[in-house]
């Protein structure tokens, strides 16, 4: 295994285990999940591998094969920069929820494309606490790691993301779909068998390449936020009367609004369809939700729109953007006769508009995290 072989390199001697966490594709329910409300991700076969033993001097030291010839010894976690806050935020994460969790040897590999809206911060962030999880006997549950790793990126990182893809990454099922509630944290599996139904799913990813924590995503929240405030909920998944709420909100505020109710719909659509075995009947909810995130949330981008309407042009029975936004991938529902066809008429797409070409990555619904050794 490279990262262990990676590890004994390092420390000259082998690790005390290796662990695996997956990155993950959203299927629909995009900015929900800070308003409380549901999502369906699906964990995919692309992840972060951590290699890992426990030190007795509370020293952490981190590794990336991404990242070669950097060694980073941390005494101190608050020191981490770039990637390495990450890994550091869950031992901060671990450590002041009152775990005791000592020092580390962290060895990192990866190959969920970065940038791609595939969520490869949860995968790292997930790999190493399971990994410490198993090395420390915390006993943790997997929704408990998720929660720490998700606090890690909001109060370490600096980044005020939900807790769906930490879910997605620690709780994912081979062959399902994770419908989670955000508020209650309650979840179960949901069937997602497209193969059966002669169809797959498409990434497409732009290439643009996007950082979330520049503030823009922190932006969409606080409309969120103030928009709940302005409608006296909680948050906007206690919305019941949409027409009454909107009509008492301008300008971004009603926007975000109308997204985040109508997604919330969408998910609980999509969700009966696939429990009633109507997988291709799943495609128009998907193509409403990304004019939503177009139009309402506004976290496209030129790429995305083109490879969404190029997709379903070409024959896909629906696409959307999934993720943060601003840049990433997008998802396509594609009938298996129809795949190479929907590759063309993106790669034609794009093209014309003068993009570089786009990759096609096929997702197929996985495992989630666990140890591999």
């Amino acid at each position: 295994m490279r990262v262990a072989d990676a590890f004994r390199e390092a420390h000259g001697r082998a690790p005390e285990g290796v662990w695996h966490a997956p990155g993950r594709v959203n299927l629909i329910g995009e900015h929900t999940d800070y308003n409380d409300g549901f999502v369906l991700p699906f964990a995919l076969p692309w992840g972060v591998s951590a290699a890992a033993s426990r030190r007795a001097d509370g020293v952490v030291t981190i590794r990336s094969l991404q990242a070669p010839g950097e060694e980073h010894t941390l005494t101190d976690l608050d020191r981490a920069e770039g990637w390495v806050r990450y890994a550091a935020g869950v031992v901060w994460a671990l450590r002041d929820a009152g775990h005791e969790v000592g020092g580390a040897d962290l060895v990192l590999d990866g190959d969920v494309p970065r940038g791609a809206g595939l969520s490869s911060s949860a995968a790292l962030e997930v790999a190493v606490a399971v990994a410490l999880d198993d090395l420390y006997g915390l006993g943790l549950e997997r929704m408990t790691l998720a929660r720490l790793a998700q606090r890690a990126e909001n109060d370490f990182v600096g980044m005020p993301c939900g807790i769906m893809d930490q879910a997605a990454s620690a709780l994912g099922s081979e062959g399902h779909a994770l419908f989670l509630d955000c508020r209650s944290l309650a979840h179960r599996n949901v069937p997602l068998d497209v193969a059966a139904a002669g169809m797959r799913f498409l990434i497409i990813d732009t290439g643009v390449h996007h950082e979330l924590a520049d503030g823009q995503y922190a932006r969409r929240r606080r409309d969120c936020e103030n928009a709940a405030k302005r409608l006296g909920v909680p948050a906007l998944r206690d919305v019941t009367d949409l027409a009454a709420a909107l009509a008492r909100l301008d300008g971004d505020e009603r926007k975000r609004t109308q997204h985040v109710v109508t997604e919330n719909h969408r998910v609980e659509a999509l969700v009966g369809l696939l429990r009633a075995g109507a997988v291709a009947e799943i495609g128009s909810l998907l193509n409403a939700s990304h004019l939503s995130l177009r139009d309402q949330f506004e976290v496209s981008c030129p790429e995305l729109d083109v490879a969404v309407e190029a997709a379903v042009k070409g024959g896909a029975r629906g696409a959307r953007m999934t993720g943060g936004g601003f840049g990433g991938s997008a998802i396509a529902l594609v009938p298996e006769d129809r795949v190479r066809a929907v590759q063309d008429a993106v790669n034609e797409a794009y093209r014309e508009h003068g993009f570089a070409a786009p990759r096609f990555l096929p997702a197929v619904p996985s495992a989630g995290a666990r140890r591999l050794a």
